[in-house]
């Protein structure tokens, strides 16, 4: 008998999975998701770049199945026509007070393998970006961007052509599960599994609770903000200029990015969202506030970071503060050269009981079903290896069977 295996969240990590399962040929998949199409939060609303491991603590997950996931991005676009334009991403120091900070970027990068790594004086780096001051920086040359909801589309019709569904408009509600099946009740009915496997995002927490699994960690939205570069102004700007990140804050900060289209957006700051999907501060849900509010690592982080988050919401606020921020890379740039805010994404950032946001990919399991309850940035880089690494260690599913 084929074993079914349903999967929460059409983003692009649930439907890389399903894709994975389905291209063996022994399972029934099902997706299950609850907006009108897939890709509709987390990716569809990120920046586009393929990110190539300048960060990540060597030996983590984030480090290993980023690296697998660039290679693997890569191949399916070149296979499938998908644009995958390899602009190159400088790390930039503005100071000689940040070079002990990129000298730790360029170690960690060469010990994660990143291909083709430079590091760069402030000569070499107008050589590259003209218009850019720094004193020092590390060029990653591959560094990529991709149209991710283009890419989670063509993995989609993969799954439909190998015998697996698609279903979107099916929030789900409830989730009983038994040692060996699964029924989740959606607003459009009901469906059976033999297993489960939950990549629900902004909301992995909630249907974390229908499983039974642990509260922790709780999500924490965060809101992305961008602004876009008038189309005149965007030959500052070659490829992707990123600040050299701070240790004691999670975020990386205001930085520069060429799309896969040409557009040029300068952006995200990071501020708390009030609600799950508050993509303005229009967005607000009084429940979702609240229980951010009331959790017990709340005091904690906010003594940790309040500083930052003052700093990010009057940027939000108040352009000129933005703008300080995004011109220390580029000295020539005029306010008026960031014409619009684009559309902002929000980032589900798991929190723990004490305070402390989890920096690595994190998946939990309960009987017959598999919560992925941390998977921000390189996610979309990685999915495809997620689902290998999910199918190996998780469904005992041999991911080499992929046809």
């Amino acid at each position: 008998m084929t074993e079914s295996i349903g999967i929460i969240g059409g983003g692009i990590v649930g439907v890389a999975i399903a894709r994975t399962l389905a291209m063996t040929g022994d399972f029934d998949v099902t997706v299950l998701e609850k907006e009108s199409r897939v890709a509709a939060h987390q990716t569809g609303h990120n920046s586009g770049v393929v990110h190539a491991g300048l960060y990540y603590q060597p030996g983590s997950l984030k480090a290993t199945l980023c690296a697998r996931g660039r290679q693997m991005t890569r191949e399916f676009c070149t296979d499938r026509g998908l644009p995958y334009r390899e602009l190159g991403k400088l790390v930039v120091a503005v100071s000689e007070d940040e070079l002990p900070r990129l000298d730790d970027i360029e170690k960690r990068a060469r010990t994660n393998g990143v291909p083709g790594l430079k590091r760069l004086t402030a000569q070499q780096i107008r050589e590259i970006e003209p218009h850019v001051a720094g004193v020092a920086a590390v060029h990653s040359p591959e560094t990529a961007v991709v149209d991710y909801a283009a890419i989670t589309e063509a993995m989609a019709d993969d799954v439909r052509r190998h015998g697996g569904r698609v279903l979107l408009h099916q929030e789900v509600v409830a989730v009983d599960k038994t040692m060996d099946s699964v029924t989740v009740a959606t607003t459009a009915g009901k469906h059976s599994f033999n297993q489960l496997v939950v990549c629900a995002g902004l909301h992995s927490d909630v249907v974390a609770k229908m499983v039974g699994a642990s509260p922790s960690p709780k999500i924490l939205p965060f809101r992305g903000e961008y602004w876009s570069m008038a189309p005149d102004k965007r030959d500052l700007v070659r490829g992707m200029i990123y600040p050299v990140p701070d240790p004691r804050f999670p975020f990386l900060g205001v930085h520069f990015t060429r799309g896969v289209y040409d557009d040029v957006h300068v952006g995200p700051n990071a501020v708390p969202a009030l609600a799950r999907e508050g993509y303005s501060w229009r967005n607000v849900s009084l429940k979702d506030t609240l229980e951010s509010l009331t959790w017990p690592g709340a005091p904690a982080l906010a003594k940790e970071h309040w500083l930052m988050g003052v700093r990010e919401i009057s940027a939000s606020l108040v352009k000129p503060l933005y703008f300080q921020q995004a011109r220390q890379f580029i000295p020539s740039l005029r306010s008026a050269d960031l014409a619009a805010k684009s559309e902002a994404g929000v980032r589900a950032q798991a929190w723990s009981k004490d305070g402390s946001l989890l920096d690595d990919f994190a998946v939990d399991q309960i009987g017959p079903v598999t919560l992925l309850r941390n998977a921000p940035s390189p996610a979309a880089t990685s999915a495809m290896s997620i689902a290998d690494y999910v199918l190996d260690n998780y469904l005992h599913i041999s991911s080499a069977k992929q046809g």
